[in-house]
C-alpha cells in the first residue's frame, strides 16, 4: 500500500471521532488539521499527540516523540499509525427522551400515571485523549447516534430518578411539571456532567423539553376527566355531594308512579341548585316522607295530599263530616245512626209524599219538593 502523503479530516458533521482509513504513514506525511478538530496517532495501543489545528509533517525532528515510540531513523522513513481526527464543535441537537413511560406516584392525586421526558442536550469533546481510549475504542467512527446508544440508558435512568425525587421533594403533580422543566433541566445537568467528564466529553447544555402523560392511558383519561368536571361544578358554584342530589331528583322526576308525579310536578333541577346543601342531606328522609295525593279541591280541582284539611290552592277546607248532625240538638252522630246519640231525635227522614230518604235537617224533599215535617 502506498504511503500517504496528506491527511485530513473526511468525517461527516455529526461524527464526534474519525479515523483515516490508511494506516501507511511516512516521516513526510503532511497531517492538516481544521479549526475546532485535535489529530492524534495511535500506535500499538499509545497515543501520540494531540496536534492542534494546522500543517504537521511528521518529522522526527519536529516530533521527537515519534522516533521514541514508533522506532523509527530519521530521514523518510515509513512507518504504520492509526491517525485519529477528533471533532471539538459543540454539537447542541442531540434529542433523548424515553422510549417508554414510566410509572411513577401523583403526590397530589396519590395515583400512578405514566411519565414520558423529551429534550436536546449540548456536547462537546473537551480532553479528547481521554475519550478515544476510554470511549473510542476499536471503532472506525464514532458520531451521535453512537453516543446516543451509549448514553441513553444513562440519560434516561438519571431522568427517572430526578423526576421521582423532585415530585416527592415539591409535592407538585405530574400534570403540571410543565411549569418546572427548567428546574428539574439544571438537576440533571448537574447529576450527568460526572457522567460524562470521566469519557473526556462535557455537557454544555442540557434540556428537559417536555414532560407528560400520555393522553391515551386509561388512568391519565379518567383523572383529566375528572378535574375537567371539577372545573365545570366550580364555575357552576356546586360541588359533588350536591351533583349527585341532583342525579337523584332528575332519576325520581323520571320514575314513573305516583312518587314520580309529584316530584316531576313539584321538584326539578332548578329547585335542587336552589336548595343546597341541605336537600343532599334530607333526600332520602324526603322520598321516604312523600305520599300519594288525595282527592281533588271540589272548588279548584288542586290535587292535595291525604289528610290536608284545606286546599292549597284557593283554602277551601277539605275534611267531609265524620257523622250525621241532628236537626233537634246539632249534636253528631256516627254515619247510618237512626236516632240521635244526644236527643233521641229521628234521623232516618222520609218525605210524607214520595216516601223518599232524606239527609237529617233536610227542609224540601230531594225528589218532589215537598216541604219537610219537624220532628
Amino acid at each position: 500500500m502506498a504511503i500517504i502523503d496528506v491527511l485530513k479530516w473526511n468525517g461527516a458533521p455529526e461524527t464526534l471521532a474519525w479515523k483515516y482509513p490508511s494506516e501507511e504513514l511516512g516521516t513526510w506525511t503532511q497531517l492538516i488539521v481544521a479549526e475546532s478538530q485535535e489529530a492524534w496517532l495511535i500506535k500499538s495501543g499509545q497515543p501520540i499527540g494531540p496536534f492542534m489545528a494546522g500543517r504537521h509533517t511528521l518529522d522526527t525532528a519536529n516530533y521527537p516523540v515519534l522516533k521514541d515510540v514508533l522506532n523509527i531513523a530519521t530521514g523518510r522513513s515509513p512507518f504504520t499509525a492509526e491517525v485519529w481526527f477528533v471533532n471539538k464543535a459543540v454539537s447542541l441537537d442531540i434529542k433523548w427522551g424515553t422510549a417508554s413511560p414510566i410509572q411513577a406516584l401523583d403526590p397530589k392525586y396519590k395515583i400512578m400515571l405514566p411519565v414520558r421526558a423529551f429534550g436536546q442536550l449540548g456536547l462537546q469533546v473537551q480532553d479528547s485523549g481521554k475519550f478515544l481510549i476510554k470511549l473510542v475504542g476499536t471503532l472506525s467512527v464514532f458520531d451521535r447516534e453512537r453516543f446516543n446508544s451509549y448514553f441513553k440508558g444513562v440519560i434516561v435512568t438519571r431522568a427517572k430518578d430526578a423526576v421521582a425525587q423532585y415530585l416527592g421533594k415539591k409535592q407538585v403533580s405530574i400534570l403540571d411539571l410543565s411549569g418546572h422543566l427548567n428546574e428539574i433541566s439544571d438537576e440533571l445537568k448537574k447529576e450527568l456532567t460526572p457522567e460524562l467528564e470521566e469519557f473526556g466529553l462535557g455537557l454544555t447544555k442540557f434540556f428537559v423539553n417536555s414532560i407528560d402523560a400520555p393522553e391515551d392511558d386509561p388512568a391519565v383519561a379518567r383523572l383529566k376527566g375528572a378535574l375537567a368536571k371539577k372545573a365545570e361544578m366550580d364555575i357552576l358554584g356546586y360541588n359533588y355531594q350536591q351533583e349527585r342530589t341532583f342525579d337523584a331528583l332528575q332519576e325520581a322526576a323520571g320514575n314513573t308512579g305516583t312518587g314520580g308525579q309529584v316530584m316531576g310536578a313539584g321538584i326539578g333541577l332548578g329547585m335542587g341548585l336552589g336548595m343546597g346543601p341541605a336537600m343532599g342531606g334530607t333526600m332520602s328522609q324526603a322520598m321516604g316522607n312523600i305520599q300519594p295525593a288525595g282527592a281533588p279541591c271540589p272548588k279548584c280541582r288542586t290535587a292535595n295530599p291525604t289528610g290536608a284539611k284545606f286546599c292549597t290552592g284557593c283554602g277551601t277546607g277539605l275534611l267531609a263530616p265524620v257523622g250525621v248532625a241532628c236537626s233537634a240538638c246539632k249534636a253528631e252522630s256516627p254515619l247510618g245512626a237512626a236516632f240521635c246519640v244526644s236527643c233521641g231525635a229521628n234521623l232516618k227522614l222520609k218525605c210524607t209524599k214520595c216516601a223518599a230518604d232524606l239527609p237529617s235537617g233536610s227542609k224540601f224533599c230531594l225528589s218532589c219538593g215537598t216541604p219537610v215535617a219537624k220532628a
